[in-house]
C-alpha cells in the first residue's frame, strides 16, 4: 500500500477492559482496523505510525450484533480488529502520535 493509506488502516483503538487484560498480561495492543486489511498491511501501518517494532498481528472479524430500536429491528456493523504484538522491549506511546 502506499504511505497515506498506510495511514487510514489504523481506525481507532479498543479500549475495553479485555484490551487492557490483553495488553498488561502479553504486550499487546488491540486497534479497530479497515475490513479489507491484511496481516501485513497492519504491521507496516502500525510501524510507520508508531516507530514500534512488531513481532506478529492476530486479526479477528467481528459480527454486528442484531439490535432492536422499539418495533424496529436492525443491525450494526461488522467490522475487524487487530491484536498486535510488540517485539521485547518496544513500547508505544498512543497520545504522542504526530500524522
Amino acid at each position: 500500500m502506499l504511505k497515506m493509506d498506510l495511514y487510514k488502516v489504523l481506525l481507532s483503538p479498543v479500549v475495553t477492559e479485555k484490551a487492557n487484560n490483553v495488553a498488561e498480561k502479553h504486550e499487546q495492543v488491540v486497534f479497530k482496523v479497515l475490513p479489507q486489511a491484511t496481516k501485513q498491511d497492519v504491521k507496516a501501518a502500525f510501524e510507520l505510525a508508531f516507530n514500534a517494532e512488531v513481532l506478529a498481528v492476530t486479526v479477528t472479524n467481528v459480527k454486528g450484533k442484531a439490535k432492536r430500536f422499539g418495533r424496529f429491528s436492525g443491525r450494526r456493523a461488522n467490522w475487524k480488529k487487530a491484536y498486535i504484538s510488540l517485539k521485547p522491549g518496544q513500547d508505544f506511546d498512543l497520545a504522542s502520535n504526530q500524522k
